[in-house]
Formats: structure tokens, C-alpha cells, sequence
């Protein structure tokens, strides 16, 4: 509005710029409440009325026609402010019910259980959404923990449901399930009920012992996961590979079971299709087995930074599809302290 009148000054009387004054009101609807909105468009009436006497102009027509522009585009920037605070507070709300069922879905998990440290990080696809297609969760069970990672064929609101029923399951049975296969035939049949014929979930399920020595793999046409032992990584991949869940009517063979020792400071990584199929511009995939985050000795929740990081830098964009990532590393071995005491340091030759 300064720029307007001083503009109108330069131009004079016949120059017809005082009904641009009108933009004072509208760009406060924009930002502004109503009050806001009401103040500025009444400063813009009353730049309008010293603007009009003192550069005298010819007929009083010309005034009312830009007093009437002013006040008009008030009104509707008013209404305007109006209808945009009330969808502001409803959009509050349903952030907030969606901040809820994020942590009900998809929520933490325990920074330690038992003798294994574990971390998770969940990146959504979809602007301002924080829960998706993929799922993850962890449960204690009797014989250690048990794990799941998945992903659901669709995307949205169908997404989101079918991954609320798996979880939902999986919450239920790994408790007291006698092995993973019997968590996965549950799964299925609960999917059974809730899926379409063309609806799939992808899934690998792990179970971690009470000593965390060892670690039991079903895949369910799921990526393979990652372990990281002695600084070198490589894909644990079952003998016979295992149909999604919803689709193992069509396999000939149950699914196998797969089982890897875990060893003191061994890394575990159970990963979607987003992280592994991330691609550059030049479309090449992420180096996952050879990313450094695994190789500072750090704990999940550092490494899972780093690894984040690393992807969202390989990509050079936000992601184009839902990525979870849980890691789960054994506690490296301890040494007594008789041989911490006499261990003898090792020099680096000087460069």
C-alpha cells in the first residue's frame, strides 16, 4: 500500500492507481486473521480518502469508484480470512488424529531387548503423511523377540489398512506362536477376510533368540535383509523363495526358514523396496551392502541417521515410494578387565 500511494503521488490525479490499494486487504486475508485483514483494509480506505484530497482531484465519481474497489475487495478478503482460519482448525484436528494413529500403527520400538540393541526409521512417499504402505514392529516373545517388516501392495488409505490388519495380527500371535511359520499363516488368514484378489503384503519375519546368538528368517517375498558381520555386509537369502502373504495358495512348497548366526556386534538390517530401489538420476540403485553408516561402530540409532541420509542423497529428492528401515545390532562382546588392563596399544606407522 506504500508503494501504491507513493506511485499514485508520482503519477498524479488522472493516473486511476488509488483502487490498487485494494491489495493491502487481499494479500492480509492471505496471512492474516480477521482482524488483521479489517485493520489493513481500513488503513486502505483512509490512504484512499488523503490520497483523493490531497492530490484534488476532478470529481468525486472517481473517489467513490476506488473507495468502493477498496471496500469490496475488503469484504471478500474478510470472508476470505474467515474461510481459511476455520479449514486451518480442522486441518489441526485431523493432524492431530493422524499424529495418533501414526503412533498406534506404526509405533516405537524398544531401544534394547535383551541382549540386542534395535532402531527404526519410517520415511513416507506421500507429502505430509508420516504412515503408509509399509509396516514394521517388534514383540517379545518367549523364546526372545520377534520381528516383522512389510510392505503392502497399494497405496493411501488401502495402504494403511491393510498394514493396520497384518500389525494387528502379528501384535496378537507372536506372543505365544510356536515358530514364525504360524505367524504367517495367521496373517493370511486374517488378510484372507480383508484383501482383494489382486492385494498382496510382502514381509520378512525375523525371531532373535534369548542371547541373541542366533537369528530366524521367514521371507514372505520380501527384500532380503542385510548382515553386517566383521565390517562386511552381505544378503541373507533363503533357499526357496517364499510367496507374499495372500498369495501362498499358489506356492507348491511352504516357505523356508532360514536361520544365521549372530554374533557380538553383528548388524541386522530389515529394509522395504524404498530403500533398496532408490534410484539416482542416472538410475542406479543405492549401494545398500556398501554404505559406510554400518562401519563407524556406532549404535542403530546413529547408523539409521546416516543410512537415511545416504539415500535421501542418493536419490537427490524426496522419496517416491514409502521406505522403513529397522536395524537391530547384538552388543559387541565385553573384555575382562584383566586383559583390557594388559591389552598393548596398537601404533600406526606415521605416514
Amino acid at each position: 500500500m506504500a508503494a501504491v500511494s507513493l506511485a499514485a503521488d508520482l503519477v498524479g490525479p488522472g493516473g486511476g492507481l488509488l483502487s490498487l490499494l485494494s491489495l493491502g486487504p487481499a494479500f492480509a486475508a492471505v496471512t492474516g486473521g480477521v482482524r488483521k485483514t479489517v485493520v489493513v483494509g481500513a488503513v486502505a480506505l483512509a490512504l484512499c480518502a488523503l490520497m483523493a484530497a490531497y492530490q484534488v482531484i476532478g470529481t468525486w465519481e472517481m473517489w467513490a469508484l476506488d473507495s468502493a474497489t477498496v471496500a469490496g475487495v475488503t469484504v471478500a478478503a474478510v470472508i476470505a480470512s474467515t474461510v481459511r482460519q476455520r479449514r486451518e482448525r480442522e486441518l489441526a484436528e485431523v493432524g492431530a488424529i493422524a499424529e495418533v494413529a501414526q503412533q498406534v500403527l506404526l509405533g516405537p520400538v524398544p531401544g534394547e531387548l535383551n541382549s540386542v540393541q534395535m532402531a527404526v526409521r519410517y520415511m513416507s512417499a506421500t507429502s505430509r503423511a508420516q504412515i503408509g504402505g509399509d509396516l514394521y514392529e517388534v514383540v517379545p516373545a518367549r523364546d526372545g523377540c520377534r520381528l516383522i517388516v512389510g510392505d503392502v501392495q497399494g497405496k493411501g488409505l488401502i495402504g494403511v489398512k491393510a498394514a493396520a490388519a497384518v500389525l494387528g495380527v502379528f501384535r496378537e500371535v507372536a506372543h505365544d506362536a510356536a515358530d514364525l511359520p504360524m505367524i504367517a499363516e495367521r496373517i493370511e488368514v486374517s488378510l484372507g477376510r480383508q484383501l482383494t484378489a489382486e492385494q498382496f503384503v510382502t514381509a520378512l519375519l525375523a525371531e532373535v533368540s534369548c542371547d541373541g546368538s542366533r537369528v530366524q528368517l521367514l521371507s514372505c517375498g520380501h527384500p532380503p535383509p542385510l548382515l553386517v558381520s566383521g565390517g562386511m555386509g552381505r544378503f541373507v537369502e533363503p533357499d526357496v523363495p517364499g510367496l507374499p502373504l495372500g498369495l501362498s495358495d499358489l506356492a507348491a512348497v511352504p516357505r523356508d526358514l532360514t536361520s544365521v548366526p549372530f554374533g557380538p556386534g553383528d548388524q541386522l538390517l530389515l529394509y522395504t523396496d524404498g530403500v533398496s530401489e532408490a534410484r539416482d538420476k542416472a538410475g542406479d540403485f543405492f549401494p545398500l551392502a556398501d554404505c559406510p553408516a554400518f562401519s563407524n561402530g556406532a549404535g542403530p540409532e546413529h547408523v539409521l541417521d546416516h543410512l537415511q541420509r545416504d539415500v535421501l542423497r542418493h536419490v537427490g529428492h524426496a522419496l517416491d515410494d514409502d521406505a522403513a528401515m529397522l536395524l537391530i545390532r547384538r552388543e559387541p562382546a565385553l573384555l575382562p578387565p584383566s586383559a583390557a588392563q594388559h591389552r598393548t596399544p596398537t601404533l600406526s606407522a606415521p605416514a
